[in-house]
C-alpha cells in the first residue's frame, strides 16, 4: 500500500512564493516519477513539472523560470517551489507518483490534491 499526501497550499499575493510538498509513503521498492500537475474550473489537468529519480526534470512552458522541482530520494519526497506567481497559477496541484513497490509491481497514484490561490 502506498500513499501520496500533498501540503503547502495556499492563498498568496501576485508576485508572492509558496513551496509544495509531496511525501509517497508505503511498501516502496522504488520511484521512478515524481510530477506536479494542476487543474483549473472549467480547465483539463496539465503538466506544471515533473522529476525522475535521476533528478531530470522538465517543466511546462507557462511556468519555466518561477517554479523549480527538487526531490529528496531519501525521503520520498518531492517539492516544487514556486515563485512570481500568477492569478493563472490558481488551481488545484496534484502530485503523480510511479514506481514499484515492494512486490514488485507498478503503481502510478494521485494525491488529494492541494489548492493553490493567488490573488491579483
Amino acid at each position: 500500500q502506498v500513499q501520496v499526501v500533498e501540503s503547502g497550499g495556499g492563498l498568496v499575493q501576485a508576485g508572492g512564493s509558496l513551496r509544495l510538498s509531496c511525501v509517497a509513503s508505503g511498501s516502496i521498492f522504488s520511484l521512478n516519477y515524481m510530477g506536479w500537475y494542476r487543474q483549473a474550473p472549467g480547465k483539463e489537468r496539465e503538466l506544471v513539472a515533473a522529476i525522475t529519480s535521476g533528478g531530470s526534470g522538465n517543466y511546462a512552458d507557462s511556468v519555466k523560470g518561477r517554479f523549480t522541482i527538487s526531490r529528496d530520494n531519501a525521503k520520498n519526497t518531492v517539492y516544487l517551489q514556486m515563485n512570481s506567481l500568477k492569478p493563472e497559477d490558481t488551481a488545484v496541484y496534484y502530485c503523480n507518483a510511479r514506481g514499484v513497490l515492494g512486490d514488485r509491481r507498478g503503481f502510478n497514484l494521485w494525491g488529494q490534491g492541494t489548492q493553490v490561490t493567488v490573488s491579483s
